[in-house]
């Protein structure tokens, strides 16, 4: 009876909203901000993606034609947001790496097929998140609830989950996310401790990241804003741009 639902932008949540509107005997629950956010996807995409409940984001991944270094996945427009922010950093740092990008809209999808009927099946999960593959997965809620899903999956051990730890307090936007350990660089940082061959070669993207994160603090410390780097982020233009990299924001529709 119950569906979750955590769409990543605007036309994803017209989408899922339309999708609760037209149910019958369900408990639909749908999780979105209200600030202006970036819009990922076209409103025909959206309604694909949706539909699915989860996928591939091509246009943010390098992996085509081959088996991926590390899965990023993510569930929820923050932790999207961070994803993609960090996948950038990763393509600066180590273009090489190998990275497929999943978003989750329906986090229901997760389970096992027996156990939901939006359930993936074993083989439908193994094909996307891979059987032995890092997996750095943010998500917009408790971590544990993501371990509890996908428990039964055979990558379940190589699955890592940044999300909301009870931190927080009165700060900026991005400090909250910092505070629960889910921004762009510690989701680079998990990805160069659990990638094993950039556990040598990526000391210095390390130490990069580390002084970012003491330059956000100082910054905000000063000025009691996020650094402008962080508050007009954009999936840059040296990024493969595909239908769905789109630079408009919710709050221009």
């Amino acid at each position: 009876m119950i569906r979750v639902y955590l769409p990543p932008d605007a036309n994803c949540l017209l989408s899922v909203t339309d999708h609760c509107l037209r149910s019958r005997n369900y408990v639909n629950v749908v999780v979105a901000g209200k600030q202006p956010a970036p819009q990922w996807l076209t409103m025909d995409q959206a309604v694909k993606h949706c539909t699915a409940g989860l996928g591939i984001w091509d246009w943010a991944s390098n992996d085509q034609g081959g088996e991926p270094d590390v899965v990023m996945a993510c569930c929820g427009d923050v932790p999207t947001l961070e994803t993609l922010a960090a996948v950038q950093l990763l393509r600066q740092y180590v273009p090489e790496l190998k990275i497929r990008v999943i978003n989750v809209v329906n986090l229901m999808t997760l389970q096992p097929k027996n156990e939901h009927p939006h359930g993936l099946t074993d083989r439908e999960f193994d094909v996307l998140f891979t059987t032995d593959k890092p997996i750095i997965f943010a998500f917009h809620g408790y971590p544990w609830l993501i371990h509890r899903l996908t428990y039964r999956r055979s990558n379940h051990e190589n699955l890592h989950v940044r999300g909301y730890k009870e931190e927080g307090t009165t700060t900026t936007p991005f400090d909250m996310v910092v505070l629960n350990d889910m921004d762009r660089f510690h989701l680079v940082g998990d990805v160069i401790d659990r990638v094993p061959q950039l556990r040598a070669k990526a000391a210095y993207a390390k130490q990069a990241i580390r002084d970012k994160l003491i330059e956000h603090k100082q910054y905000i410390a000063r000025y009691g804003e996020d650094m402008p780097e962080i508050r007009e982020w954009r999936w840059g233009a040296g990024e493969k741009k595909g239908a769905g990299a789109r630079r408009d924001t919710a709050a221009d529709f």
